[in-house]
């Protein structure tokens, strides 16, 4: 299929040459002579790019230009004049437009600037399309509340500059969501760069997040730049930040408050624009009460907090999460994707899964590997996840949950001594006995509390 082309201009001999050397070169050629013709056009015809005059009768070329950029902003405009001054040049750049071309028209350079838009234009959706892929990759996926609403608060978050605090459990996908706001954001384009906070020695993180200079320590036998400055204009994810010694925390606050800071060994002032975002499985709020970490940098990270929940939150997204899981191993694998049953996935929304999404994708991919047949079912399970509705462990999360709803310190021991005992006798098969020697606990105390308790059930 040809490119199209929309000629606009009020000049009926320009537009009939332009006509015939265009089609002459291949493409298809529509044409109007004012700005609302031009509108319609584009409505009508869906043009790939548009040669627009800036002097009209009606509506002048540049309320033209940016009326069709508001209606559409990938269409690329190039913009044709007689009278072509420094300001309508910067006016139409501003407005949108491709390029400029002044009249006379040179036939050679409007075919080369009529080609170089159609390519801009291909490598922009190519763009576009990647950068979908991408979200859709790191995206968090499920149907849940709990789901939804970490997704609206990453669309809000996105386009933002602010600081983000991601919290959450160890395999929720914390850093999912630190891609997923990167590419939401006004930076797409730019570096995406992570640092593991926990995985680098203490002496070793100002020259990994600042960079050095040659000769600043014995082992710096070059200069090197910092995981700051190659994130600059970009964004720089610091995993694990509630693993940061708090000498290199005093650092990260300068730097935050400046957006400036010096390699290690150096005396230069470095300048960056950085979009920071943090993560962290730890409770700040109660390190900072100890001492661990900087009330002050908490509150410079915490401008935007991002928690995302446990998996046992959002059990109904098991079955979406686990047929991402059978695909993503069958197209690793190079085999036909495997199914599962109803029953076996009941099985696994009964489990709590205390390594969260991370636990679930391993668990899948163990069963690629080691299910010979083209379906898994409830057989397949493997312990602990193969435990019927009843286990302790089914009724683990509201135990705790009421536990915790208890005011009084000396109330909830004792409900907690309940719940204790009545498990230990559970997992002993319901021996007494048994459960008393675990626990070092008298049998009859046992008896005494449990029956207590069943009564009072």
């Amino acid at each position: 299929m040809f490119p199209a082309i929309l000629i606009v201009d009020d000049n009926e001999s320009i537009i009939e040459s332009l006509e015939g050397i265009l089609s002459d070169e291949g493409f298809e050629v529509f044409h109007a002579f004012n700005g609302y013709e031009a509108l319609k056009m584009v409505e009508q015809h869906s043009p790939d790019i548009i040669l627009l005059d800036i002097w009209m009768p009606g509506i002048d070329g540049i309320e033209t230009l940016k009326e069709i950029k508001n209606n559409f902003p990938n269409l690329p405009v190039v913009m044709i004049t007689g009278h072509g001054t420094i300001e309508a040049a910067v006016d139409a750049t501003r407005s949108g437009a491709f390029d400029f071309l002044e009249k006379p028209l040179s036939i050679d350079r409007v075919i080369v600037t009529i080609n170089n838009a159609l390519n801009f234009r291909k490598l922009e959706e190519e763009n576009r399309y990647l950068r979908k892929k991408a979200i859709e990759k790191h995206s968090i996926n499920g149907q849940s509340s709990a789901v939804q609403a970490l997704n609206l608060k990453i669309m809000n978050a996105a386009p933002s500059d602010a600081p983000v605090l991601i919290t959450g459990e160890n395999g929720t996908g914390k850093e999912l969501v630190a891609r997923t706001l990167h590419q939401l954001s006004k930076r797409p384009e730019e570096p995406f760069i992570i640092v593991n906070c926990a995985a680098i020695p203490e002496e070793h993180i100002d020259s990994e997040l600042f960079g050095h200079e040659r000769g600043a320590f014995p082992e710096a036998h070059a200069k090197n730049r910092g995981k700051f400055e190659l994130a600059s204009g970009g964004t720089l994810f610091l995993d694990e930040i509630g693993d940061m010694n708090l000498k290199t925390q005093a650092k990260i606050l300068r730097t935050i408050e400046s957006s400036t800071f010096q390699r290690v060994g150096g005396g230069r002032t470095i300048h960056v624009d950085v979009r920071l975002i943090t993560a962290t499985n730890k409770n700040l709020v109660h390190e900072i009460k100890h001492g661990r970490f900087r009330e002050d940098l908490y509150y410079r990270l915490n401008v935007i907090p991002v928690e995302v929940p446990p998996l046992r939150d959002r059990l109904e997204d098991i079955p979406i999460l686990v047929k991402i899981f059978l695909a993503a191993c069958a197209k690793e694998n190079k085999e036909n994707e495997k199914e599962i049953t109803h029953d076996a996935l009941e099985l696994l929304k009964k489990h709590d899964w205390p390594g969260n999404v991370r636990e679930l994708k391993n668990l899948v991919e163990r069963l690629c590997i080691m299910v010979t047949e083209e379906t898994i079912s409830c057989k397949d399970i493997p312990e602990p996840y193969n435990k019927i509705a009843d286990e302790p462990r089914q009724r683990e999360l509201p135990e705790r949950r009421a536990l915790f709803a208890i005011e009084k310190l000396e109330d909830a021991r004792k409900a907690f001594e309940k719940e204790f005992l009545k498990q230990k006798v559970h997992h002993a098969d319901g021996d007494i006995e048994a459960a008393a020697k675990i626990t070092g606990v008298a049998p009859f105390y046992i008896s005494a509390l449990i029956g207590n308790n069943d009564n009072n059930g």
